[in-house]
C-alpha cells in the first residue's frame, strides 16, 4: 500500500526558463541557450546543488571561463527569481493528496540560493512532512545515498513509497531500492498522474 509521496521539485513541482532568464541580461536567445548549456553541463553546477560551492564562487568561477559574459552571468545567477515559473494546479493537487492521508516529502537537488528562493511562497512547502535537500548533504541524485538518508531519516519504507522525478536516471536509482517511481515527462504528465491519484484514493474510501 503506498503512504508517502516524495517529489522532485524542478521540472515537477515547478518548471524553469533558464534560457529566457540568461536572455533578460541583454543576451540574443541563441547566445544565452549555448551558454547556459555548457555552465548546467559544467562540474561547478553539480557542485552548487551539493552545497560545496556558493552563490559568488559559482560567478567568479563562471566568470572566468566565460570572460565575455561574465557581467550577464553574474545578473543571472544574482537574480533567481527570474529563472522559474510556478505550477499552483499541481500544488492544489498536492494539498488535496495531503488531506486525504498521503504523507508528503521532496527529494532534490539544488543549491540553498536557489532552493530558497524557488520554494518560497510555494503552497507545497506548507504540505510536506519532510525533505532532503541535496546541498544540505553533500549528496545528489543519482548517488543511492541521497535516497538511502531520505529513507532513513523519516522511517520510510521503500514499498509504501512512488517518487516522481524528471530524469530517468533519478528514478532508476529509486527504483534499484524498491521505490515505486513515476518519471515525469511533462506539466500536463504531472497533472494527470496525480488527479488519477486522486480519483483512486477516492474510489478506495
Amino acid at each position: 500500500m503506498i503512504k508517502n509521496l516524495i517529489f522532485d521539485v524542478g521540472n515537477v513541482l515547478l518548471e524553469y526558463r533558464w534560457v529566457e532568464a540568461l536572455a533578460d541580461t541583454g543576451l540574443d536567445m541563441e547566445t544565452a541557450k549555448k551558454v547556459f548549456n555548457e555552465m548546467f553541463l559544467n562540474p561547478l553546477w553539480v557542485e552548487a546543488d551539493a552545497g560545496t560551492k556558493q552563490q559568488d564562487e559559482l560567478i567568479v568561477e563562471f566568470g572566468k571561463m566565460f570572460p565575455s559574459y561574465a557581467g550577464n552571468i553574474k545578473e543571472f545567477i544574482m537574480h533567481g527569481e527570474r529563472m522559474h515559473l510556478p505550477r499552483p494546479e499541481v500544488w492544489e493537487k498536492i494539498h488535496r493528496l495531503k488531506e486525504k492521508g498521503y504523507a508528503i516529502y521532496l527529494l532534490s537537488n539544488y543549491s540553498k540560493f536557489l532552493f530558497d528562493i524557488h520554494t518560497k511562497g510555494a503552497s507545497f512547502m506548507d504540505d510536506i512532512d519532510g525533505k532532503v535537500v541535496s546541498y544540505e548533504i553533500h549528496q545528489v541524485k543519482p548517488d543511492r545515498g541521497i535516497y538511502e538518508t531520505l529513507l532513513n531519516r523519516f522511517s520510510l519504507k521503500p514499498e509504501e513509497c512512488i517518487f516522481f522525478d524528471d530524469r530517468k536516471e533519478n528514478t532508476d536509482t529509486a527504483k534499484e531500492l524498491g521505490i515505486k517511481t513515476c518519471t515525469i515527462e511533462s506539466r500536463d504528465h504531472i497533472n494527470k498522474v496525480l488527479s488519477d491519484l486522486i480519483e483512486e484514493k477516492d474510489h478506495s474510501l
